[in-house]
């Protein structure tokens, strides 16, 4: 690969257009059945169509997630799914079962992406993959540098990274807690987020009381401030995870890594453009994040264990549906309140960032409004900024307190 791939997730159609319409140069989702987020939407067999039909218009993939942990009444079912994956021409499909990888080496032509759940940490388990029929191999996300390293001195296959997103406290997702707690199994789809829970600590049968509840919860993944390093490394491809995201949070991480990315391939990144991004990628997180194990360090910096703060993202304020050059209006779709009198940031596929104080406001008939404060409300906003459909607006700064 000449240029390293930026892979975005896509919990549904509707995603998975903004993901590409924002830089992502592939998309992962999952189909109706074999995938491992069960509370995603997912997507039918004719949305896969659609959304493949999509992204192969604009020269860009689109990778199935078949990686649950199988059981024996899907073994049945498996050959007509994956022919059906066939039939639409998905670009992948991305397996955590052995099994599946052989028989889909036998009996289809797809490609094998082989999950992150497979917990590949060496060379060896990564040569054994490669020799089974995989092209691509998504490591464990525990994996340092080191082991990235080594297995691609050994081994000549791609290698897939996360770079961004949420972190299981369990080994690379192998968690058994949710069917414990809820009998949701997290392996097949069904997992209740256990290590984001608070819990009583006990001590001889006694609570010990704490200024804060216990938890295990770990921090999230940001790689922004390696991704030099990383290309470096011969990665072919760095993974968003979030298939349960908002699209305002996908289009927001794409674009942000795409701009280091791009960057970095012309020779024009500095510390400034990082740090830069890295701001805009801590606004649109609800939690602390860290580069968790790539530099093979992992301590308590890496999780929280006296409770955390979370706050729920209030940047997403609208969606520019069209601009009027003539009149010099944009028509914005609500997604949050807002004001006349805001300051505002206006971005999009374009690759600009415009700032925007919100003097006057107008609502479909062109009746003046102070305030935006209903959901999905239709409303104009004067500006000589040309803006483009799909472009977001966002509210300029916000307080955020992250606490550890």
């Amino acid at each position: 690969m000449d240029r390293v791939e930026l892979l975005a997730p896509a919990g549904s159609l509707e995603s998975l257009k903004w993901a590409i319409l924002y830089g992502a140069d592939a998309v992962y989702v999952g189909g109706p059945s074999f995938g491992l987020r069960a509370n995603a939407l997912n997507f039918s067999l004719e949305e896969l169509e659609e959304g493949i039909q999509f992204a192969h218009q604009k020269n860009k993939k689109v990778y199935v997630t078949v990686n649950i942990v199988m059981h024996e009444k899907e073994t049945k079912e498996l050959e007509t799914y994956l022919k059906a994956l066939e039939q639409v021409k998905a670009d992948a499909i991305i397996v955590s079962d052995p099994a599946i990888i052989a028989f889909a080496k036998k009996h289809t032509s797809l490609e094998l992406h082989v999950s992150t759940q497979q917990s590949t940490l060496n060379y060896l388990g990564a040569s054994f993959l490669k020799k089974i029929g995989a092209s691509r191999i998504v490591l464990a996300r525990e994996a340092t540098k080191e082991d990235i390293s080594d297995i691609m001195k050994h081994v000549p296959i791609e290698i897939e990274t996360f770079i961004h997103g949420a972190m299981c406290a369990s080994f690379s997702g192998r968690c058994v807690l949710s069917n414990y707690f809820t009998e949701r199994d997290s392996n097949r789809g069904g997992c209740s987020q256990i290590c984001r829970w608070d819990f009583d600590l006990l001590e001889d049968g006694e609570k010990i009381e704490g200024k804060k509840p216990f938890t295990f919860c770990t921090k999230d993944l940001s790689m922004i401030e390696k991704i030099p390093e990383m290309i470096e490394l011969g990665i072919s491809s760095f993974k968003i995870e979030g298939r349960m995201r908002s699209i305002y949070y996908i289009a927001t991480v794409v674009s942000a890594y795409r701009k280091v990315i791009d960057a970095y391939y012309e020779k024009r990144l500095t510390k400034e453009l990082i740090q830069q991004e890295k701001k805009v990628l801590d606004r649109v997180a609800n939690r602390e994040s860290t580069v968790q194990f790539f530099d093979g360090y992992y301590g308590k910096d890496c999780q929280y264990y006296n409770g955390r703060f979370e706050l729920s993202n209030q940047d997403f304020l609208g969606i520019v549906l069209e601009y009027d050059e003539k009149k010099n209006l944009a028509k914005i779709e609500q997604r949050n309140y807002f004001k006349v009198g805001d300051l505002v940031e206006f971005f999009g596929p374009n690759d600009f960032v415009n700032i925007l104080k919100i003097e006057h406001i107008y609502d479909e008939e062109g009746k003046p409004l102070e305030i935006v404060n209903h959901p999905r409300q239709i409303v104009w906003i004067e500006t000589d900024i040309t803006l483009h459909k799909n472009d977001f607006m966002r509210k300029k700064e916000i307080d955020k307190i992250m606490n550890s």
